[in-house]
This record gives structure tokens, C-alpha cells and sequence, in this order.
């Protein structure tokens, strides 16, 4: 199954760095990545592939948390949850 983590927090180094590592650690595979610091805010959007037997739910609390350690807003999202809620 394909997600959608997004990642909103002041800049700093290694951002990045942190969730790929986090990423690896659940054996979760990235995809795709953009991201861009606008006026010292760091955002980023990751399209990434869960392995089976990994629901998006167990991850999102755990991504939420890792986040809230490093100060970053991570939100997690099923890829086709994601794109409904951005088609009209």
C-alpha cells in the first residue's frame, strides 16, 4: 500500500535524514520526495510504499510522535485517502 507522509517544522539540519531513518526502521520505502524551506519553515511530501502486513493506522500515531520529539508536525495518510480528498 502507497501513503503520503507530509512533514511541516522550523528548519533545521537533518529533517530530512530523521524521517528517511524512521522510514527504514519500519522498512517503509520511498518513493518520491519534494520538499522546500519557505521563509525558515521546512515542508516536505513523501510518497512512500508500506510493506504488507503494515496498516497505515499503526503507523500514524508513531510518526506523530517522532515528530512532536523534533519539534516537526508528520502526518500520515493512505495515498488513496490523500487523492480523494484532493479531487474534484
Amino acid at each position: 500500500m502507497r501513503a503520503v507522509i507530509s512533514v511541516v517544522g522550523k528548519d533545521h539540519p537533518g529533517i530530512l535524514a530523521f524521517v528517511a531513518s524512521k522510514c527504514a526502521e519500519k522498512e517503509i520505502n520511498i518513493v518520491d520526495v519534494t520538499q522546500k524551506v519557505l521563509q525558515g519553515l521546512f515542508t516536505m511530501m513523501m510518497i512512500v510504499e508500506v510493506p504488507e502486513g503494515l496498516q497505515v493506522q499503526e503507523i500514524t500515531s508513531s510518526f506523530e510522535q517522532y515528530g512532536k520529539e523534533e519539534g516537526l508536525d508528520i502526518h500520515v495518510m493512505a495515498e488513496d485517502i490523500f487523492n480523494a480528498m484532493h479531487t474534484i
